[in-house]
């Protein structure tokens, strides 16, 4: 039930306890501090202590129990004063033991009037019990969900120790064999050279070291990536972005022409994807289309970007090179992720076509 409801239900049900107490005999200051007890209830969420003074003068007037008791009740459940409680619960007691007018009390059976402000007590003391139970109620549960968010931090935690030992055999695995590899092809390049005595072959040896030397220098970085175990002070730098694109297409050892450009201020991310998307794509005319020519478009109009590498049939058998073939499946990955779209498969003139659609706006 709402709490308006709640409120409106104990405000009814204690006017209800007053109008019986009064009923015959009652004065316009007792149905005045009725009227004013009752009504104070509706504001015993805000004012718990507040209100309980206010029904004081009608548990002094007249036999009533709704409105003390549900007053007590709201402060033992809204404070950890329990002096304060243990205070307001002895005050109820003695206002609802002593009668009006005051001489009157003092007059007559004491035992009796001590037995009675003992059970008046007690029933004082219960709504209190029953406030605090709820309030020690609360405080466990909101244990309970704190001990919950602390176990899941604590799987997080776990969680991050396994991937953290993952990307270190990872990056130890890059470093011992794919640098070993790496370092051979570029000495043995290097060594070729220097003794080769045709323009060509020494023009190859060159670009294969060159090749072989930058690639070592990413794996580095990568490796020093993995290592790091995604902290936040370890970011993906130097990565390329749109000013590297002609050194690409011109090391790539493929007759390409790139044309077009991409629109000012598209973020790195996208300029990283571009770059990705045609360092593939290049790649592979490389491995599967030998003697092929590549053409590099890029594009742009008011609401997208894109770019679209195409490459002639191959005019060479191609050589059979090991492939995990996740190339197209990474370059599909990163197009979703500028909310994009990214197509691959051949021409009509026995070519093959790779392009990459996304918004400007895209992060």
């Amino acid at each position: 039930m709402p709490p308006w409801a709640v409120d409106a239900g104990l405000v009814a049900l204690a006017g209800l306890d007053a109008w019986i107490s009064l009923l015959g005999e009652g004065t316009p200051l007792m149905w005045a501090c009725a009227a004013v007890g009752c009504a104070g209830l509706f504001l015993r969420r805000r004012l718990p202590l507040a209100v309980f003074l206010l029904t004081l003068p009608m548990t002094l007037f007249m036999d009533v129990a709704v409105a003390p008791i549900a007053a007590l009740y709201t402060l033992a459940a809204s404070t950890r004063n329990r002096p304060l409680l243990a205070g307001c619960a002895l005050l109820n007691a003695a206002a609802d033991t002593l009668v009006w007018p005051l001489p009157g009390a003092f007059t007559g059976d004491r035992t009796w009037t001590l037995v009675q402000f003992v059970y008046t007590l007690a029933t004082a003391v219960a709504p209190v019990l029953f406030g605090q139970l709820v309030q020690a109620r609360h405080d466990v549960a909101r244990q309970l969900v704190e001990v919950k968010e602390a176990r899941e931090h604590e799987r997080a935690l776990y969680a991050q120790t396994v991937l953290a030992r993952e990307r270190a055999q990872l990056a130890r695995e890059m470093h011992d064999v794919v640098s070993h590899q790496v370092s051979l092809i570029a000495v043995r390049a290097g060594a070729l050279q220097v003794a080769a005595k045709d323009a060509d072959a020494r023009e190859a040896a060159r670009t294969i070291r060159t090749l072989s030397t930058r690639t070592l220098d990413e794996l580095r970085h990568m490796v020093t990536l993995l290592r790091a175990s995604g902290g936040r002070e370890t970011e993906l730098t130097p990565q390329p972005t749109l000013a590297d694109l002609r050194q690409l297409v011109a090391n790539s050892g493929i007759e390409t022409n790139l044309a077009g450009e991409l629109p000012t201020g598209i973020s790195t991310t996208a300029q990283r994807t571009v770059y990705r998307t045609v360092q593939e794509a290049l790649t592979n005319v490389r491995k599967h289309a030998p003697g092929a020519r590549a053409d590099v478009r890029l594009w742009h109009d008011a609401h997208h970007f894109g770019v679209t590498v195409t490459n002639t049939a191959p005019t060479r058998p191609s050589v059979a090179l090991p492939s995990a073939r996740h190339g197209l499946v990474g370059l599909r990955e990163r197009a979703e992720l500028l909310h994009g779209a990214f197509t691959a498969g051949p021409t009509p003139e026995g070519g093959y076509e790779v392009a990459l659609r996304a918004p400007v706006r895209a992060d």
